[in-house]
């Protein structure tokens, strides 16, 4: 404690948000304001900064109980319109993954395929209220005799959804680039030949986990804007890396932290959970994201100044070398250059397209911002850090 000026408790920032007298800002908007007042100032007069997302996130999905029948019944296959859910869990829970195709979907065999409907879709639907055929089956039991349900239900017919998603809110990531002389369809979005475009997919300076590079206020237990909702970081999401290069202010300039996140999905919106479809790809799940972070000490708040001129990335191929498995960098460009609309590659400069939207980003930065103030939201304080 006594390394800081500043020094506050989650337990005092909570009490001044009870209270009506909490100072909450957005990540654009503390930039200027540790510019002008320097961050011991900034840091005594801020009490949280707010930040957003909104992007596909593939590893997504949801727990979901679809309510028992009469006979019983213990579910061994589940679909949701045509899109099956995992039902190796227990009588009639099942997961439902974003990225799961519809069985009917020719994939690509007619390439690049479609997509046009999935999981993502699927949850997008049933938030949305609109009527979704479910068919169940199983190869019965003494004590689950039904082998088989098959209904049209919509989301207040299910006793419980949980969105589960195990890798959201990446801290930076790849930006895509096809040096192939064809076309690339990828996650990244459809990618031109002859390094014809270049995509990215983090919204910089508003994107959570660059307001906190090591993690040191976001764990088991924070609680976080998601999908329209509250939800909460419940584990260090899968692929997450800690030990990266980072620049001096602590920012990682490869791919590296991530978060699994959950809550309850009834509580959440279509507008911030979307069905993506990704032109001969596959399907996939644009989840709307904010993480507030709390202003402890003077440090927290220069973590949360970052700017988009201060952000890098790496220019990877994924036209040769990414399906290859082959680690290469032809570029180091900043969030403010992606931003801008061209990067200079090579000595080409090359047009950029976002994959996240930084209109979306902004509005979930300033709902939690109004949700904090107006004593809707209070921070969780995490019972475990995942920057060891």
């Amino acid at each position: 404690m006594g390394d800081y000026k500043i020094n506050k408790t989650y337990q005092e920032i909570n009490e001044r948000i009870r209270n009506g007298k909490a100072v909450v800002v957005t990540a654009e908007e503390i930039i200027d304001i540790v510019k002008n007042e320097g961050p011991v100032e900034a840091a005594r007069a801020v009490d949280v900064v707010t930040t957003g997302t909104f992007a596909p996130m593939c590893s997504s999905g949801a727990f979901i109980n679809i309510g028992q029948s009469k006979p019983l019944i213990r579910t061994t296959e589940t679909w949701f319109n045509k899109v099956a859910a995992y039902s190796g869990l227990a009588a009639v829970d099942c997961y439902l993954g974003a990225t799961q195709t519809s069985e009917d979907d020719p994939l690509n065999k007619l390439h690049p395929g479609e997509f046009n409907y999935g999981g993502g879709h699927v949850i997008q639907d049933l938030v949305a209220g609109k009527e979704i055929e479910l068919v169940a089956k199983s190869y019965g039991t003494d004590c689950y005799p039904n082998r088989k349900i098959e209904k049209i239900v919509t989301f207040n017919d299910l006793p419980s959804a949980t969105l589960c998603n195990p890798r959201n809110g990446y801290q930076n990531y790849n930006c895509a680039i096809n040096r192939s002389n064809k076309i690339k369809y990828t996650y990244m979005g459809t990618l031109k030949p002859d390094m014809g475009n270049a995509s990215y997919s983090t919204a910089g300076a508003l994107s959570p986990l660059f307001n906190d590079p090591y993690l040191k206020t976001i764990g088991l237990g924070t609680r976080v804007f998601l999908g329209g909702g509250q939800g909460f970081v419940t584990w260090q999401g899968t692929q997450h890396k800690t030990a990266v290069d980072r620049t001096p202010n602590g920012v990682p300039v490869t791919p590296a932290a991530t978060l699994c996140l959950m809550g309850d999905l009834k509580q959440m919106s279509p507008e911030w959970l979307v069905g993506q479809s990704l032109r001969g790809y596959g399907v996939s799940l644009s989840v709307g994201l904010g993480i507030p972070i709390p202003i402890l000490n003077e440090e927290m708040v220069k973590f949360t100044a970052v700017s988009d001129d201060e952000i890098f990335t790496q220019v990877v191929d994924y036209g040769h070398d990414y399906p290859l498995g082959i680690s290469k960098s032809y570029g180091q460009v900043s969030y403010a250059e992606l931003k801008s609309g061209t990067i200079m590659i090579q000595g080409r400069n090359i047009q950029t397209v976002p994959l996240s939207s930084m209109v979306r980003a902004r509005k979930i930065a300033a709902m939690l911002k109004r949700w904090i103030q107006k004593g809707e939201f209070f921070l969780g304080e995490p019972q475990y850090l995942f920057n060891k």
